[in-house]
């Protein structure tokens, strides 16, 4: 019986760590999403912003070292 005990207190302690180890994989990948959702409407306001026929040219943007 104590051997049994002792079998489900690892288990326990195993599936702790995993679901730590699932809530940061799951918090970084929100934080993926919100900078990817951040460049996605920055993107879509820079091709709102082209005038329909007009080719975008490259140095009509100056690179962001400038």
């Amino acid at each position: 019986m104590e051997d049994r005990i002792t079998e489900l207190e690892i288990r326990l302690a195993l599936q702790d760590d995993l679901l730590d180890e699932l809530n940061r994989v799951v918090s970084r990948q929100q934080q993926q999403m919100e900078f990817l959702a951040q460049e996605l409407r920055r993107l879509q306001q820079m091709v709102r912003t082209i005038e329909p026929g007009k080719q975008p040219s490259l140095r009509d943007e100056i690179p962001p070292h400038y």
